[in-house]
């Protein structure tokens, strides 16, 4: 009860309710992910993992979060205790394997908020009380809620499937952040895919028969849920290939060709979807989905950058030079 005290008050000093605080942490996220890439002290020791943290500029090879060959003595010691530091965080690693667990908790949430949902739990309860009188009027509808929680549950249980049946033996590692911010996300893109249906699920409680969606589908629905499985597919299909290199090469199926991680772009047009088909009515967007779809364009927008410039650095300017990070004629 303490713990739910402090909670409340940090809401009301906030002026905040709980969707509010999930969209906060979202885009928290997003420019957080975004302020650590940028200067070259923080992004080359803590972004960077796997085979794009293997190549610098000049070609070496140095073990990842350490400094540059090519940096000189002096500005080492130029930069003093605190790239020492750095330097001590940055050996804060967890085996690159460890993404498996964010999609074991993406479908955990999912099972988890199923429960909550039909049996309307404590914890639910704990989170749909402090939604706001007016987020509560401006309701997704059950059947939206039923839709956008399938297909989240579909998309954590196809990762989690593809992380075990592409998985490859690694020495890699990523930085310890990068691995509680998974986690963070994915628990919180759980609640963000029914928190503004709270309101309907309060009004009326779910029930086997709200299992059977006889309603025509709307344009909207119409539209996204065919939008969200040819993007799934496409995901799946480029996560395929990149398992079936032998080594890293430059991937040269036809979709990779123009783009460089299409497999990105295709994440992003999932959450585009979901963002679109959880709108309350009267609304265009499900903003806090909206949020959480800022979020994963970042963190996704970032990496493929990076590995552009890995490519250019093992292949060639050419070779990638006119390619898309993601998106074609958008980024």
């Amino acid at each position: 009860m303490d713990l739910l005290a402090h909670v409340d008050s940090a809401l009301e000093a906030a002026n905040m309710d709980a969707i509010d605080a999930l969209r906060a942490f979202f885009l928290l996220a997003a420019a957080t992910t975004v302020s650590v890439s940028i200067p070259s002290a923080l992004h080359d020791r803590f972004v960077l993992y796997g085979p794009r943290a293997t190549v610098t500029a000049t070609g070496s090879e140095p073990v990842a979060g350490s400094r540059p060959a090519a940096q000189s003595q002096t500005q080492a010691q130029a930069s003093g205790s605190g790239s020492g530091l750095l330097d001590y965080l940055a050996t804060w690693r967890v085996p690159h394997s460890y993404f498996t667990q964010f999609y074991i908790a993406s479908v955990a949430s999912s099972v988890f908020w199923a429960a909550q949902l039909f049996w309307r739990g404590c914890v639910f309860e704990a989170i749909a009380s402090r939604v706001s009188e007016e987020h509560l009027q401006q309701s997704m509808s059950l059947t939206q809620l039923l839709i956008c929680w399938v297909l989240l549950a579909i998309q954590g249980s196809r990762r989690l499937w593809e992380s075990i049946i592409f998985a490859k033996p690694s020495s890699s590692k990523i930085w310890f952040a990068h691995w509680l911010l998974g986690l963070g996300f994915y628990l919180a893109a759980g609640i963000a895919i029914w928190i503004e249906g709270s309101g309907a699920i309060l009004t009326r409680s779910l029930t086997l028969a709200d299992l059977q969606i006889t309603n025509a589908p709307t344009v909207r629905t119409f539209v996204c849920v065919p939008l969200f499985l040819i993007a799934s597919g496409l995901q799946h299909d480029c996560h395929h290939f990149l398992f079936s290199l032998k080594k890293y090469t430059l991937p040269d199926h036809p979709i990779f060709r123009g783009i460089v991680c299409p497999h990105y772009g295709a994440e992003c047009l999932i959450y585009l979807s979901l963002t679109y088909l959880a709108a309350p009515p009267g609304q265009v967007v499900n903003k806090t989905m909206l949020s959480c779809l800022a979020f994963v364009a970042v963190n996704l927008g970032l990496t493929a950058h990076n590995t552009k410039k890995w490519y250019m650095q093992k292949f060639g300017r050419e070779a990638v030079r006119d390619r898309w990070l993601m998106i074609p004629y958008i980024y």
